[in-house]
């Protein structure tokens, strides 16, 4: 049991997309889900499947497929497998009202339903297996400290925290029950970021927090962060504690 399968949600650019990288790196069979596709990881060889992870249902029922029909033996033949649920969506920045509802049921179905409906099809669908089986959300900040103009993005890394907690309890009942971790990743260099320091300070009064952030260099790169990441989730100890942050 030397193999490890891992996937990564918003695995075409930025972070996630470093992520499966260093994970390909080390040897990990990688599956990508991801609205776009990631030139890199076609590169590698790395599987990708494209989903619009607003409408999260199908790629949920396509993942649990997919996993039950691996053949038994080689299913049981990795050491490891892990979800790292990755992908989010940022809304303009502003207070809720200014905001399309379309991009507001965007922003909660890609970075909370979806978290949890991959979750749930992974777990199901390797319950039987003998893998260390591991869950990694990537959440933020901002789910542990309310911003005014981020409320869809913040109530989505809160609520993605909390499910992290429900489920991590679940899984202790259970044999070789799934580890599970809620991981708030660092200030990164990411579109997001970008978007942030570009928004209208009348609507986003923390907009220089941002600026300030870049001009100082605070910024990790997606790499970088991608490594710390890693480095988390390889820790012995990961899952002793399901909110967590890579400076812990």
């Amino acid at each position: 049991m030397n193999e490890h399968l891992s996937i990564v949600t918003g695995a075409s650019r930025g972070m996630g997309e470093a992520i499966a990288e260093g994970l390909f790196a080390r040897g990990h069979r990688v599956l990508g889900i991801s609205r776009g596709r990631s030139g890199r990881l076609e590169a590698l060889g790395a599987e990708q499947w494209q989903a619009d992870l607003a409408d999260p249902l199908p790629a949920a029922e396509r993942l649990e497929a997919w996993l039950n029909g691996l053949d038994t033996l080689h299913a049981q033949h990795f050491a490891s497998v892990t979800l790292i649920n990755n992908a989010g969506v940022l809304t303009p920045p502003g207070p809720i009202d200014t905001v399309e509802l379309a991009a507001l049921s965007t922003a909660m179905r890609a970075g909370l339903e979806a978290t949890l409906l991959l979750s749930s099809a992974f777990l199901r669908a390797t319950r039987g297996w003998r893998s260390a089986r591991r869950v990694l959300n990537i959440s933020s900040g901002l789910g542990r400290r309310a911003m005014a103009g981020s409320a869809p993005y913040c109530a989505a890394k809160a609520g993605m925290d909390n499910l992290s907690r429900a489920m991590a309890l679940d899984e202790e009942q259970r044999p070789n029950g799934a580890r599970v971790v809620s991981l708030a990743p660092g200030i990164i260099d990411t579109a997001m970021q970008q978007q942030l320091r570009s928004a209208d300070a009348g609507g986003f009064p923390d907009q220089k927090i941002f600026v300030d952030y870049h001009r100082a260099g605070q910024l990790a790169s997606p790499a970088d962060a991608a490594a710390r990441v890693i480095a988390y989730l390889e820790r012995p100890d990961f899952g002793s504690k399901v909110l967590a942050d890579v400076r812990d």
